[in-house]
């Protein structure tokens, strides 16, 4: 699907549709989650979220970044816009066999149904790269992961359908550091993205579509003792909480403060107008976890509602085009 029907904001806000299958008996349509995570690098917090996924009913969206699949002894086989060779913000595979490891992850989760975006490949701040700087960057990251197992040694090993899977199946992206320029739109019209998440939004609010890309924001919500907004996402909480400074001691309270506000956050749009929420998370256990159990807490309570949905990015876009469909056909 390039287009919408009708501008995506419009859906949810409207009177409900009677007969719509993804609405409840009271009219609203399900509430959508969506977790996504960037970077996607720790082999171990890949099996974590996948378990929580299967143990919840839930699909996740993974933001990699390629370097991730690249053996530091490769490193210098990659080079970002206007950088050196071998450099990377979120470095690289240790070895082979962990980015071996890290593929397998990839393939089974873009086989449970989780989308698997593009974060580009070296983590570097865009805001002044152009249309080109950024071709370059998403033309690199389908290089490397086109050719991912034979570079990691495991040629052989490489699933059938992966070169396929690589070529249609990454359809997202979100820059690192939210940072985008002028140029980002069109690269990634050439590149085929579908979708962005790289906004920050002052709260919950419809994805957009312009241009045939449909884009989506982190919200801010309010937080701690006096509901001071903050981006819906962990690395910002670490800030807030400890100054960056992992501080494990403290890891409950700053669990419960981060909890309470992504349950708050979600609690007003089901108990209100449903518009998606959304939360971003990184393969990192920041303040000895804390974000991830709040996280692991949300979800679990939940994603198995009747009239709750935990998706991806690319099923939320599916679902508010299905919830259109009665209102074009009734020339709403």
């Amino acid at each position: 699907m390039r287009s919408l029907a009708l501008p995506l904001a419009l859906c949810l806000l409207a009177a409900p549709v009677a007969a719509n299958a993804a609405d409840n008996a009271a009219g609203k349509p399900k509430q959508l989650v969506m977790v996504s995570f960037d970077g996607a690098g720790a082999n171990n917090l890949w099996q974590r979220s996948r378990d929580l996924a299967r143990r919840t009913n839930a699909h996740f969206t993974y933001f990699l970044s390629c370097t991730l699949v690249i053996e530091r002894a490769n490193a210098k086989s990659y080079q970002g816009p206007n950088e050196k060779p071998g450099k990377s913000n979120i470095g690289f595979a240790q070895t082979a066999a962990e980015a071996r490891e890290r593929l397998g992850h990839v393939w089974q989760a873009h086989l449970e149904g989780h989308d698997i975006s593009s974060h580009t490949c070296g983590h570097f701040d865009g805001k002044d790269w152009t249309a080109a700087d950024w071709s370059a960057e998403f033309n690199t990251f389908h290089d490397v992961l086109t050719n991912a197992w034979k570079t990691a040694g495991a040629g052989s090993e490489e699933p059938a359908g992966w070169k396929d899977f690589v070529a249609t199946g990454i359809n997202g992206f979100r820059a690192p550091y939210f940072s985008t320029s002028p140029g980002l739109v069109e690269a990634e019209r050439r590149a085929g993205i579908r979708y962005d998440a790289s906004l920050v939004t002052k709260g919950p609010v419809m994805p957009e579509e312009k241009g045939g890309l449909i884009r989506f924001g982190l919200p801010l919500i309010p937080e701690g003792p006096s509901n001071r907004p903050i981006i819906a996402m962990d690395y910002n909480l670490f800030i807030r909480h400890s100054g960056g400074i992992d501080n494990p001691s403290s890891s409950a309270e700053f669990e419960e403060r981060a909890y309470s506000a992504f349950k708050a956050a979600f609690d007003k749009e089901y108990d209100g107008d449903r518009i998606p929420f959304q939360i971003g998370l990184h393969f990192v256990e920041m303040n000895g976890g804390a974000y991830w159990r709040a996280m692991e807490r949300l979800v679990t309570e939940v994603c198995g509602k009747q009239d709750v949905a935990c998706v991806s990015y690319s099923e939320a876009i599916r679902l508010i085009h299905e919830r259109e469909k009665p209102r074009v056909a009734s020339g709403l």
